[in-house]
C-alpha cells in the first residue's frame, strides 16, 4: 500500500523510523516532509497528507509531530478525514475498528522504535467493524455536511 507520510521538525526522527518500519511491512511511504529538524509549521505538512486522503487518492496516511495533537487537529478539518491520535497499539486497533480512522497521528517525542512498530502493526492489521460503529461514523459525517 502507498502511504503518504509527513512530520514537522519535532516528529522528523520518528518519521524516518516510521518510514523504515513501513518498508519492512511491505508498504511504500511517500514522504511529504519535512526533511530536517529545522523548525517548520506543522499545518503545512498535515495539509498535504490530509488532501491525499480527503480526495480518495490514498486510503491511509501517517502524520507525526511532537505530541501528535497539532497534526491531528489540522487533518480533521478535512471532510473525509478521520485522523486519530494514537499512542499505543490498543488505541491504534480501536481507532480502526470503531472509528474507521484513515490517518494515524503519532506523538514523535513520546515513542521509541519498538512502540511505533507495535502501533503500526496494530493499525494496519485492524479493520473497521461496521455495525453500531457505522451509525456513529455517519453521525460524525452528518455534522460535517450540515456546516
Amino acid at each position: 500500500m502507498i502511504v503518504p507520510i509527513a512530520s514537522d521538525h519535532a516528529g522528523f526522527e520518528a518519521k524516518e523510523i516510521t518510514k523504515k518500519i513501513l518498508k519492512k511491512m511491505g508498504h511504500m511511504p511517500i514522504d511529504f516532509g519535512t526533511h530536517s529538524k529545522d523548525s517548520v509549521d506543522y499545518p503545512d505538512f498535515a495539509i498535504q497528507v490530509a488532501e491525499k486522503i480527503n480526495s480518495g487518492e490514498h486510503d491511509s496516511g501517517i502524520l507525526l509531530c511532537g505530541s501528535g495533537q497539532g497534526m491531528c487537529m489540522t487533518a480533521n478539518k478535512f471532510n473525509k478525514v478521520r485522523a486519530a491520535l494514537v499512542y499505543s497499539p490498543e488505541v491504534a486497533k480501536l481507532s480502526r475498528q470503531h472509528n474507521n480512522a484513515n490517518i494515524i497521528c503519532i506523538p514523535g517525542r513520546e515513542l521509541n522504535e519498538e512502540e511505533i512498530e507495535k502501533i503500526l502493526t496494530a493499525w494496519f492489521t485492524s479493520d473497521f467493524e461496521g455495525g453500531r460503529h457505522e451509525r456513529r461514523i455517519n453521525k460524525i459525517q452528518s455534522v460535517i455536511e450540515q456546516k
